[in-house]
């Protein structure tokens, strides 16, 4: 025993005090979660950084720029080439017409792959959510219309179609608080029979060819009606499934 404090011998006892000061309860040194926020340039460390927000909402936006929604601006893009493409020279010149369907085939083919990317590598967006339904009615609705003003597609099949599309977009759109109607397999094939009969007729086809297309679109006509039927349906379902539970978790709160 020297009788010299520790604080004055300078010693290592002094900087470990000074270094992590004792914990008033435990007497031991605290951990570095307990250690004081120190700011930075005048921010809160416990903050995130300056910026931080911009930074994950410019990748965000960033996302966006994906395979799957530069399909879906394709399709977009395609709709009035296409429709320059079938009304050049009057409508009704088979070169032009070969070119328009051309536009309309590469319109469809990248509908096939652009949600299947989008769920494959997880590329969906919000974007994507609200732009891909509105270039798919988009390039079919170009065609269907501009058949009809040609006179090559009865109106009231442009109406029956066009018709069933837009009403069961919304029909989804009012359910959706009760949960999401799905693609059916019928759906699906309905799809692919209005792209092949509506490619057909955007051809200038004759002879048989042109009684087989009629065929085909007598065909997706019935399967635009049947399945938006039973679109309704699920739709009923949907909902009355939806308020019986909602009533359900009502009661067992108040109980």
């Amino acid at each position: 025993m020297t009788g010299v404090p520790a604080s004055a011998a300078g010693g290592p006892s002094q900087a470990k005090s000074s270094a992590a000061p004792a914990s008033p309860v435990s007497g031991t040194a605290p951990d570095a979660s307990d250690a004081p926020v120190v700011a930075v340039d005048g921010q809160d460390a416990g903050r995130p950084p300056r910026g931080a927000k911009l930074a994950a909402a410019a990748v965000n936006q960033a996302s966006v720029w994906n395979i799957a929604n530069l399909l879906t601006m394709l399709r977009l893009i395609l709709v009035p080439g296409f429709v320059a493409l079938m009304l050049a020279d009057g409508g009704y010149d088979p070169a032009w017409r070969s070119l328009a369907w051309a536009a309309f085939a590469v319109a469809m083919i990248t509908d096939l792959f652009d949600g299947h990317l989008a769920r494959t590598y997880n590329l969906v967006t919000d974007f994507g959510k609200i732009a891909d339904p509105i270039a798919d009615k988009a390039i079919m609705g170009a065609a269907l219309i501009c058949l009809s003003s040609l006179g090559d597609l009865p109106w009231w099949v442009t109406i029956v179609i066009l018709g069933r599309e837009l009403g069961i977009t919304l029909l989804r759109f009012l359910v959706i608080r009760y949960g999401v109607i799905p693609a059916s397999r019928g759906g699906k094939l309905k799809t692919l029979t209005q792209g092949v009969a509506v490619g057909m007729y955007v051809l200038a086809l004759t002879g048989w060819l042109a009684t087989l297309r009629w065929w085909v679109m007598a065909a997706a006509v019935v399967l635009t009606v049947v399945t938006g039927l039973d679109y309704v349906r699920q739709a009923i379902v949907l909902r009355s499934q939806g308020i019986a539970e909602r009533r359900a978790a009502s009661e067992e709160t108040e109980a």
